[in-house]
């Protein structure tokens, strides 16, 4: 009797993987005849973030009817590569469907892929038939997961808000910025006048390949903006103790404009290793110079994000 499975399932790779949360370790042959979305994450980032809410409703959904969501999480950045941060990260964003550690990066380039977040939606064969990277095309993407299961009905209804919240794409003028020097762009060597995306390290850095860590007591980090939510990658330094910060907007307390991480006045701690959001804009977006404070140093600042 002949197969119809394919000489080579784009979910093979799954079978060297050691490390497996909220799951047993799933195998090719183990999920043949299942639609599989394998979803490319890394816990920091803010674009994965704001997907997050669709693929778990989806995984409430259909995971009795055929449908298995695997979540493939492939590092960006060193403390990412720790398991303890990980699982914190799991159970801190209510992960709940299986996922698999690729430190090695080895599932990731056995899908050729490039992108947080990216998804995969395999067939019951073991091809990959739908991808989509990063945000958006959620109906897109559940209507290829119904066709497959052979389902017809109303998509999910999300209600993401917090920092799962979509970006405020019609006012956001300020992109992803990197502080390390690697990839770091738009540093200016004086915080004071900034240009709109342009940003500044007042204090005692050490600017790494990865991130700037601090090196005394008082720095900051000033950067002139424009989006209604402004997100900084932060970690706390090595001995593991919190740092507290302040964040002032144009010199002053960011009051209602607070974001998740932050009370009115502008005090926060960074306790952990994880994106951090520092400014949610209430009224209209425009033009504002955010500075941020730490009172200790060691603390290793990563990558700003915006929405």
């Amino acid at each position: 009797m002949s197969s119809t499975r394919p000489i080579h399932s784009a979910l093979a790779a799954l079978d060297d993987a050691p490390v497996w949360l909220n799951s047993e370790p799933l195998t090719a042959d183990g999920l043949r005849g299942s639609v599989v979305l394998v979803d490319f994450w890394t816990y920091s980032c803010v674009n994965w973030l704001r997907t997050l809410p669709y693929v778990s409703a989806w995984h409430e959904r259909y995971r009795d009817r055929g449908f298995v969501v695997v979540g493939v999480h492939a590092p960006e950045f060193g403390f990412e590569h720790d398991l303890v941060n990980v699982r914190r990260a799991v159970g801190e964003l209510d992960v709940g469907y299986p996922v698999v550690i690729d430190n090695g990066f080895d599932i990731w380039r056995s899908f050729g892929n490039r992108y947080w977040p990216a998804a995969y939606l395999v067939d019951g064969d073991g091809r990959v038939g739908f991808r989509h990277f990063g945000e958006g095309a959620y109906e897109e993407t559940e209507r290829a997961i119904q066709e497959l299961l052979g389902v017809d009905e109303e998509t999910v209804r999300v209600d993401a808000g917090g920092v799962a919240e979509a970006a405020d794409w019609e006012t956001l003028g300020t992109p992803e910025t990197y502080v390390g020097s690697a990839r770091g762009e738009g540093r200016s060597p004086r915080a004071d006048g900034l240009a709109l995306n342009h940003w500044a390290l007042p204090g005692q850095w050490s600017v790494g390949d990865e991130a700037a860590v601090l090196e005394a007591p008082g720095g900051s980090i000033a950067f002139r903006f424009q989006a209604r939510d402004l997100n900084l990658v932060l970690a706390p330094p090595d001995s593991g103790d919190p740092v507290r910060f302040s964040v002032r907007l144009d010199g002053r307390p960011p009051g209602d404009d607070h974001g998740l991480d932050v009370v009115e006045s502008g005090e926060g701690t960074v306790t952990e290793p994880r994106m951090y959001q520092l400014v949610r804009r209430r009224e209209a977006v425009t033009e504002r110079t955010f500075e941020i404070t730490f009172l200790a140093p060691g603390v290793r600042a990563y990558v700003f994000t915006f929405g």
